[in-house]
């Protein structure tokens, strides 16, 4: 288990190479400080897009490969994320791979924090809410639409 100043978070890394675990967990406790849910437990799989494709199908009905996916539970959340679309991602848009995994976090943690993204205003918050937990972790990324 990796941790940043308090925070627990389980991380399962399935992809290679491996991600810097003091790093998910500063991005992890740097978003749900941000979200005033410091205490929420977090548990990350960083995977491929293969296995995130059949997550995606088999509990949201769409076999199809995202960036990641967020599993609200009473007590915590379990986050997954494609480190393979991050690394294209990140080339496609000029950022680095640090960044491109640390908003796929971050907005996977906002959401099992109460952000949406649904409608026009909702994904104008939440876009807001993603710069500003990559500018408290001083990561930069691409303008998303």
């Amino acid at each position: 288990m990796a941790s940043h100043r308090g925070v627990g978070v389980e991380v399962v890394d399935r992809w290679r190479p491996r991600s810097d675990r003091r790093f998910v967990a500063r991005v992890v406790a740097t978003t749900l400080a941000f979200a005033r849910r410091p205490d929420l437990q977090v548990s990350v799989l960083l995977t491929g897009e293969a296995e995130i494709a059949r997550l995606h199908g088999e509990f949201l009905d769409d076999p199809t490969a995202t960036d990641v996916l967020s599993f609200p539970m009473d007590d915590g959340v379990d986050v997954v994320v494609s480190v393979e679309r991050a690394r294209r991602e990140a080339k496609a848009r000029g950022h680095t791979i640090k960044a491109e995994l640390a908003l796929y976090l971050v907005h996977g943690l906002l959401h099992a924090c109460g952000y949406d993204d649904g409608n026009d205003a909702d994904r104008a918050r939440m876009r807001r809410a993603e710069q500003d937990v990559l500018h408290l972790l001083d990561l930069r990324v691409a303008p998303l639409e």
